[in-house]
């Protein structure tokens, strides 16, 4: 009896000195996370300060073109219209994504049925295809959003499918056991349950939106971040590369920044239950 009592004591002592171990640990993390960026630009711009090679200009130079360009002359123009076009393609690729994907993963004749396709068109990557897109339907917005939404629907519906599959049988059999509606299911065992691998999948439908939305707009268009870079490249204004070069990285930055809050807070359950058992 002693030893039963003795064991879960000693693992909640274990629990606790893991936990304060890593809360330890956090302000040294969080300095490295802050401190390794900020000390590679603080080299970059110390080091590239006298620099006259034509194609790497000073970062001070590129900074001040930064601000003249994208914060006031092209802020309304072209970045906002790319970041609509990039949210609003996103947004329908998640949710076409996840209600097909869940239904893929449910109604096993129609997996059967569109599986082959669904195989076919993502294996064909949606640059190959925008020279197509664009001939036939032309250089407007629609041309981009639809390409982006199209290239980026895949990696969502494809984890969905996964997801919603490998639900656990004994989740399935205690919804019967409390006799769940089909839709009481799906709310609240299969979404929940593939939840961890949709967002998985989501983040690379991120990353991959975010590329085609810049490829897209190198092909024909007038307007757009992708378009003015590739024009200063052409007409050799480096600085003018550079500072769209900056401007990509900064909105991608931002974007995984966003969607890592999102995640933390629709996972926390998940999140919290991985804590506890590396605790353990």
């Amino acid at each position: 009896m002693a030893t039963t009592e003795l064991a879960p004591t000693t693992t909640a002592i274990r629990t606790q000195a893991r936990v304060k171990q890593a809360r330890n640990r956090r302000p040294l993390l969080l300095t490295l996370e802050i401190g390794v960026p900020a000390l590679l630009i603080a080299v970059w711009w110390f080091g590239s300060l006298n620099s006259a090679d034509p194609f790497f200009p000073p970062l001070r130079d590129i900074v001040i073109e930064f601000q003249r360009l994208w914060l006031f002359d092209k802020f309304f123009s072209d970045v906002l219209p790319s970041v609509g076009n990039f949210l609003a393609a996103y947004v329908i690729a998640c949710l076409i994504g996840v209600a097909l994907g869940t239904a893929l993963g449910l109604i096993r004749p129609l997996f059967w049925i569109l599986d082959p396709i669904v195989q076919f068109v993502r294996s064909i990557p949606a640059v190959a295809l925008l020279p197509i897109f664009v001939a036939t339907m032309g250089f407007g917005n629609e041309v981009r959003v639809f390409a982006i939404a199209l290239a980026s629907l895949f990696p969502i519906l494809i984890s969905t499918i996964d997801g919603v599959r490998g639900t656990e049988p004994l989740l399935l059999e205690t919804a019967r056991v409390y006799r769940l509606s089909a839709w009481e299911r799906l709310r609240r065992v299969y979404l929940p349950a593939a939840s961890p691998q949709i967002f998985a999948g989501a983040l690379v439908s991120l990353q991959v939106a975010f590329i085609v939305m810049i490829t897209s707009e190198m092909l024909g268009a007038a307007r757009g971040i992708g378009a003015l870079t590739l024009l200063a490249q052409k007409s050799f204004d480096v600085r003018g590369m550079w500072a769209g070069i900056l401007l990509l990285g900064i909105l991608g930055f931002l974007a995984n920044l966003c969607f890592n809050l999102v995640r933390r807070r629709a996972l926390a359950w998940y999140l919290g239950s991985q804590k506890a058992a590396s605790a353990d």
